[in-house]
């Protein structure tokens, strides 16, 4: 035998797909054909798959960085919010302290409210009082006052306390006055001894303006109209019963009290509702000894000082002696102090009144307005 090369050749055959008979070199390679087809697939996939997981990746990317934004966003609301409602807060509690302080003003504005309505119900009060004394017939004198004045006069007397060892002359002259001033120092003959005296003005403290807060008494009244033929305690005793009785509109009486200077009472009551009462009624019609009287009642008006002030006023007619000594009795001191200042030698005049307060005792002198215009 010769020798030569062998390979093992399987008799097996593949058939193809139309039936034919494969030999084997072809269906090797037909099977690498298929496996490169799957293998091709399998890279198809993996590149689909690797471009899906980039596109995922990304997606990923983005709504991590729109969650951040979101995120973000969200925060910034928050503190927006926050902030929103702080100064809705702020506003709050400023338009409930503006709102506390309109409630205040109302409350205040109401309080003054009904002050003033009391003050117009005692004002008009006051207006219905046409007088407070008992009515009497007037004329026209041809005076006349400034519009809308509201006003009264009033005559003072001042009340001037004097020392002991002092005087008080008034001249019906006031230059004798002002020349028993200007001479200041007077020599006096006593007898067989002579004083000297030193000759002051007078001053006095007087009003120059008042006013008075009035107002309606709740409890008095003014009964005015009265008789004059009746005695006094008489007529007290019938105003008091009459008055004090329920189906006459009064009440309980507490006091009464004849006003000479003007001829009317007042009548206190005690309780606060029948003053009014009484008054809203104005006129009563009262028996007295067996006669009718018409009386008038009105109401009491209580007066308050609120505002004085004061001026220094000299009396132009009267001189204040000083410097008199106990070496007589007063009522010689007093006749031979007004003889010596009656002389005309002596820089006196007529006297028009003479007090004398010796040394230890006190005296009170009363001064009266000479007239409208003197000060």
């Amino acid at each position: 035998m010769s020798e030569e090369d062998f390979s093992l050749v399987s008799t097996a055959t593949a058939q193809g797909l139309d039936g034919s008979v494969l030999s084997p070199l072809d269906s090797i390679r037909k099977e690498i054909e298929k496996y490169k087809e799957i293998c091709d697939q399998i890279i198809t996939d993996q590149n689909d798959l690797r471009n899906d997981r980039d596109k995922l990746q990304q997606m990923t990317e983005e709504f991590k960085l729109r969650s951040v934004k979101l995120k973000q966003q969200c925060q910034d609301e928050e503190v927006e919010r926050s902030l929103t409602l702080d100064t809705d807060k702020e506003k709050l509690a400023e338009l409930q302290l503006e709102e506390q302080k309109l409630q205040e003003e109302a409350e205040r504005l109401q309080t003054e409210l009904r002050h003033v309505d009391e003050m117009n119900q005692q004002l008009k009060q006051e207006t219905q009082v046409t007088t407070a004394v008992p009515e009497r017939k007037v004329v026209f004198t041809g005076a006349t006052g400034e519009e809308g004045s509201s006003s009264f006069d009033m005559n003072p007397r001042i009340v001037y306390p004097m020392e002991g060892g002092t005087a008080l002359i008034t001249f019906e002259d006031e230059e004798v006055a002002q020349k028993i001033l200007s001479m200041k120092y007077h020599d006096v003959q006593l007898g067989e001894c002579s004083i000297r005296l030193e000759a002051r003005p007078v001053q006095l403290l007087m009003p120059s303006y008042i006013e008075v807060e009035t107002h309606v008494s709740n409890r008095r009244i003014l009964v005015s109209n009265l008789p004059k033929d009746v005695e006094e305690s008489r007529l007290l005793d019938k105003l008091e019963l009459f008055f004090s009785k329920s189906r006459n509109g009064g009440g309980e009486v507490e006091s009464l009290e004849l006003l000479h200077d003007s001829g009317t009472v007042v009548i206190t009551f005690l309780e606060d509702t029948i003053a009014k009462r009484l008054t809203d009624m104005e006129n009563h019609t009262v028996e007295l000894l067996g006669k009718k009287y018409r009386l008038r009642v009105t109401p009491f008006l209580n007066g308050k000082i609120i505002d004085l002030q004061t001026r220094v006023s000299e009396s132009r007619r009267t001189v204040q002696l000083v410097g008199i000594p106990n070496i007589m009795e007063e009522d010689n001191m007093q006749d031979n102090l007004e003889i010596h200042f009656q002389k005309s030698s002596n820089g006196g005049g007529e006297v028009d009144a003479f007090l004398y307060s010796p040394p230890g005792k006190t005296a009170l002198a009363v001064f009266e307005e000479d007239s409208p215009e003197s000060a």
